[in-house]
């Protein structure tokens, strides 16, 4: 992925080494968690067995509104010689160009989201966040939040490696916030609140799989305006959404697989939408809702 010398994001804020932020995180493997107490590895449990974390963050925070989020130190911006840092800064505003003009050409304006960096924990306005939730999206303060440990986690793990692929894990977090400022989010969400689990379940993958498709939109446009896609990319990010499938994960963490409470898709679902974002780059491409057979 061709990504250096391209625009940053002024919109990234390094809550790496905070004191409200460090600390008791972990990774569970194997059904085996490692440093992490009883919520961190109810959220692990939410991650490797196909439950949405941010369903998790609610029932814990009690449910309803947003959480009250507890004072942060003040934010500052990642060191200039910090690699990583610049990489997804450098993604970031490639998303915020991307969807910028995509929402101007249809009348409107897109808000920007902030991306977090954080380590262990860090607290949102949906609740604590965890390293062991992998990436989230938080549309109560519009953040993303990442560890950045979480790459090395898909490369252990998954065995997924490659910028683009990391960009892809970030362009589906973006994507979350599209659905968020589109009205969709919010709209399944009330639906679900009056649904029962498996109904519940069906509408989150939808949500999941129109996100992957987002992120399919803006790779097709930052590479038609800036080229950034090389030989082997779309493999790796197409790797990744396979890894990440309900089915692989519940497949590597029970040896079954359970249909019902896939909350993210199958993994051939994951690819297949991504594709379809990737391949006409259209927002009207990615109706999951509308789709018969996903």
């Amino acid at each position: 992925m061709k990504w250096e010398g391209n625009r940053e994001s002024d919109n990234v804020e390094d809550r790496r080494g905070d004191s409200g932020g460090g600390g008791g995180g972990g990774f569970s493997f194997g059904g085996r968690s490692i440093g992490l107490g009883t919520v961190a590895v109810a959220l692990v449990a939410s991650y490797f067995l196909g439950i949405n974390p941010l369903t998790v963050l609610s029932m814990l925070s009690g449910g309803g509104g947003p959480v009250p989020v507890q004072q942060q130190a003040p934010a500052h911006k990642p060191s200039p010689d910090d690699q990583m840092a610049r990489f997804v800064s450098t993604v970031l505003a490639d998303t915020e160009d991307t969807w910028g003009q995509l929402f101007a050409a249809n009348g409107s304006q897109y808000v920007r989201p902030r991306l977090v960096l954080f380590s262990g924990r860090t607290q949102t306005a949906c609740g604590t966040g965890q390293s062991a939730m992998g990436p989230f999206y938080c549309p109560a303060d519009q953040k993303v939040y990442i560890d950045l440990a979480f790459y090395d986690l898909m490369k252990q793990r998954f065995k997924v490696s490659g910028n683009f692929a990391q960009a892809y894990v970030i362009a589906h977090e973006v994507g979350h916030h599209v659905q968020h400022l589109l009205g969709i989010s919010e709209k399944v969400e009330a639906a679900r609140r009056n649904s029962t689990e498996k109904q519940a379940n069906a509408m989150s993958v939808r949500l999941e799989l129109q996100a992957d498709c987002f992120a399919g939109v803006w790779a097709y446009h930052a590479n038609e305006a800036r080229h950034i896609i090389e030989a082997g990319d779309i493999d790796a990010a197409l790797n990744a959404a396979s890894a990440i499938g309900d089915d692989a994960l519940q497949r590597q963490a029970r040896g079954e697989v359970v249909p019902d409470s896939f909350t993210h898709g199958t993994s051939a679902q994951r690819v297949s939408w991504f594709k379809r974002g990737i391949t006409e780059g259209k927002v009207s491409a990615c109706n999951t809702f509308a789709a018969k057979q996903l």
